[in-house]
């Protein structure tokens, strides 16, 4: 593979952070300026969070349930969003947020003349590399942080010797959260602090220098460095959250490394790191491209004019499967809004996890790369809402079960966030999670695993059995809700969103419900309880379209306020659901391709993560013209220098969501069925994938020649049957043995447990 486009580089150092490179390891952060004179990496632990757990449950929600489900019905929409508003939102209105760690500043000398510069980040390595020519001599910096050991490494060598001279500190900023910065020794520092409000957390970072040659002292807070050949420098960081003595825990871990050499260090990060990340390939490069040879931003600056890059493209996806392994790991927190890279003590959103699709998106491509240990953090963090949840459940809707909101955080605070209509009042917060649990076991086919989750896909589902009402037409309803951050319109032009039964929901309950279903028939377990879900099912709220001829997002067909908007809600049954498809539900199909066409034709998708959500929604369509247009647009109109996506500002769903989308248009397999290239538009003529991933167990590589299928190995976790679709007529061979069709460019054929298949295809004569 080619490895041009397994970097980014650039020939200037970072202006701002939006151009540092970010490196990780789900716990431990840094973004990487590569300054020539004053070098910062900012810095983040991710359980560095502003103050404690809390109760914030309105006490006064339950007594107005009722009163404000009945204004609902009644049509007097104002009354009960002030009404809720009062009596719903959470006391005080908001969750904890996550704050920045602090900077690691390294001021160097007689580097005022450089000749020569060069930045990049690695990403088969996931090492940070900087190099410098000034005054006839070469300076190099690496910088990568360790999964195995726990730290924060940066070497930095030059071509003379005793040549390098610096001085090192740790701050946070221009702020004053900060305790204090003291020595521990010649050669270490360790910062301290906690981050205030009730029961907040206490951090500390340990940075320790070891030097080749010259002269090591601490002056103050300051490490000094002067006439060494080269240094080594390890730093770490702990909370009170994970440890009771930050700062022993520190020191324990710089202990625990002090006699590993560089090389050792580097050696076992990667292997690690290559463990997870070699495992996918993509190639959809024309490698006679001369954009592949220009710095990453320049590349980018050639697409925003128009130009044409698919290497880009296939950085932009190992970007992301990079991302997901570098911030959210097993024995750390899932990953945020900003995955786990925050400079703002007050970020945007708080930096949390915002559940009514943003933390699902961050998911989506956590499966089908391959990677399934690093959605462990989610599915763990779904344990920790659950017992908040469940009081939610009980003291705002006297319902068993557990619920949450459209946010949480690192406490699994499931009260509503915010004094905001359009979003607060939204309970399937949990619900949407849950199906995250039933995905991991779609693709990992863990029977022990889903013995488990199915105990909390269960107690999500008992929520509704409790919460749904059935309403005058004899359907089970959700009031109040809304439809995620959107806005409608009445017939008399008053704004409303509160509302009964917005589309997401009920779809979001069928999925659960029906996931919850077919775990109980799999562990044969439940059977009265799946009985009742099969019931309440089959009264849900049916997918409805509307008067344009567009899948309705309300009960009712109304008109929405901004026809642009950012969120999709009602097509949660096309992705990342399987409700809606063109071969099994053909109309809705249709439906749904008008309302992504409206939602573009009014300026939809003008956010990084919408765009991306947009491209999966084209490629289920099997729309592989307008799925690859909207990959382009999110790198053209979405996507910052160092490739981070752009809400604006800085959000990590669109990194993920677009990864996740360039997987969908090559392999899709929610319909029980592995359907290869579903759509790859006309300019990805030639590609190569491996390792992807498959609900069923399935582990694929393809290679395809002028948008010709050549061949397909797979390879299934457990035995069975494997059903194939293809996009046009083919005739598959394996081992020379010619498989039937059961139905049009349908192919299935038994599969042994971790035996490999190779499929031949050629152009079918006879369709």
């Amino acid at each position: 593979m080619n490895s041009k486009n397994k970097k980014l580089w650039y020939k200037n150092p970072a202006n701002n952070w939006n151009e540092a490179l970010p490196i990780g390891n789900g716990r431990l952060g840094g973004m990487v300026f590569g300054q020539v004179e004053n070098e910062k990496i900012q810095l983040n632990e991710d359980s560095v969070w502003y103050g404690g757990p809390r109760d914030r449950l309105n006490p006064d929600a339950l007594a107005n349930l009722q009163v404000i489900r009945g204004l609902l019905a009644d049509g007097r929409l104002k009354e009960a969003e002030e009404l809720a508003k009062l009596s719903f939102s959470g006391t005080p209105k908001s969750q904890r947020h996550y704050e920045p760690l602090g900077e690691l500043n390294i001021n160097f000398e007689n580097m005022e003349n450089h000749s020569e510069y060069y930045r990049e980040l690695d990403l088969s390595t996931a090492v940070a590399k900087t190099t410098i020519r000034s005054n006839n001599n070469e300076y190099q910096r690496e910088c990568f942080t360790s999964y195995p050991d726990q730290v924060l490494v940066m070497r930095l060598t030059s071509t003379e010797l005793n040549e390098l001279s610096f001085q090192l500190h740790l701050d946070r900023g221009n702020t004053r959260n900060l305790d204090t910065t003291r020595q521990l020794s010649d050669s270490s520092i360790v910062m301290l602090g906690e981050t205030g409000g009730k029961d907040g957390i206490a951090f500390s970072a340990l940075v320790k220098v070891i030097v080749e040659d010259g002269e090591l002292r601490t002056i103050g807070n300051r490490i000094c460095v002067n006439g060494a050949s080269a240094a080594t420098i390890l730093l770490t960081a702990a909370t009170s959250f994970r440890y009771s003595d930050p700062v022993e825990q520190c020191m324990q871990t710089i202990e625990n490394n002090i006699l590993n050499d560089y090389d050792m260090l580097k050696k076992r990060h990667i292997e690690d790191y290559q463990n997870l990340f070699n495992r996918v390939e993509l190639d959809i490069a024309d490698h006679t491209d001369v954009h592949e040879d220009l710095p990453t931003d320049e590349r980018l600056g050639n697409l925003k004019q128009g130009g044409t890059d698919l290497g880009l493209i296939s950085t932009y996806f190992h970007f992301g499967r990079y991302l997901m392994i570098a911030s959210s790991r097993p024995n750390s927190l899932p990953a945020t809004l900003q995955g786990i890279w925050n400079d703002l003590m007050i970020p945007p959103w708080d930096s949390k996890y915002t559940i009514n699709i943003n933390a699902q998106m961050n998911y989506w491509p956590a499966e089908v790369c391959n990677l399934s240990e690093c959605h462990l953090p989610l599915l763990n963090h779904i344990e920790k809402m659950r017992k908040s949840g469940r009081i939610t459940a009980e003291k705002m809707y006297n319902c068993r079960g557990f619920t949450a909101h459209h946010n949480t955080d690192i406490w699994g605070d499931t009260a509503p966030q915010d004094i905001y209509p359009p979003a607060s009042y939204w309970p399937l917060g949990a619900a949407w999670l849950c199906l995250h649990l039933w995905e991991h076991y779609e693709y990992t086919c863990d029977i022990e695993y889903l013995k488990e989750a199915y105990e909390t896909m269960r107690e999500a589902t008992l929520f509704f059995v409790d919460f749904l009402m059935e309403n005058k037409e004899g359907l089970l309803i959700t009031t109040p809700s809304v439809s995620p951050e959107n806005t409608y319109l009445l017939p008399n032009g008053e704004k409303g969103n509160m509302c009964e039964a917005p589309a997401m929901d009920s779809q979001i309950i069928y999925a659960l419900f029906s996931s919850c279903i077919e775990a109980s028939e799999l562990l044969d377990i439940d059977e009265d309880y799946r009985q009742q879900l099969i019931n309440l099912r089959s009264k849900l709220p049916q997918i409805q379209i509307g008067k344009h001829g567009q899948i309705q997002e309300w009960l009712e067909d109304y008109d929405e306020a901004e026809p642009g908007h950012r969120h999709i809600s009602h097509l949660f049954a096309l992705h990342p659901s399987n409700q809606i498809s063109p071969t099994t539900t053909p109309d809705l199909a249709k439906a749904a391709e008008v309302t992504l066409n409206r939602r573009l034709e009014h300026g939809g998708g003008h956010t990084g993560w919408s765009r991306a959500w947009i491209i999966n929604m084209w490629a289920r369509l099997q729309k592989s013209e307008e799925a690859n247009e909207n990959v382009i647009a999110l790198l053209k109109s979405s996507t910052l220098p160092n490739l981070f996506d752009n809400h604006p500002p800085f959000q990590i769903d669109g990194n993920f969501g677009g990864t996740a989308g360039i997987a969908e248009m090559i392999v899709q397999s929610q319909n029980r069925e592995i359907y290869l290239l579903p759509s790859v538009p006309e300019a990805w003529r030639n590609g190569y994938v491996k390792g992807l991933k498959t609900r069923g167990g399935y582990e694929l590589e393809l290679k395809w020649e002028n948008h010709q299928l050549v061949y397909a190995n797979i390879i299934s976790i457990k035995s069975g049957v494997c059903r194939i679709r293809v996009p046009y007529p083919l005739e598959i061979t394996i081992n020379h043995h010619t498989l039937t069709e059961v139905d049009a460019c349908l192919f299935e054929f038994p599969v042994e447990k971790e035996k490999k298949y190779k499929l031949s295809f050629r152009a079918n004569d006879n369709h």
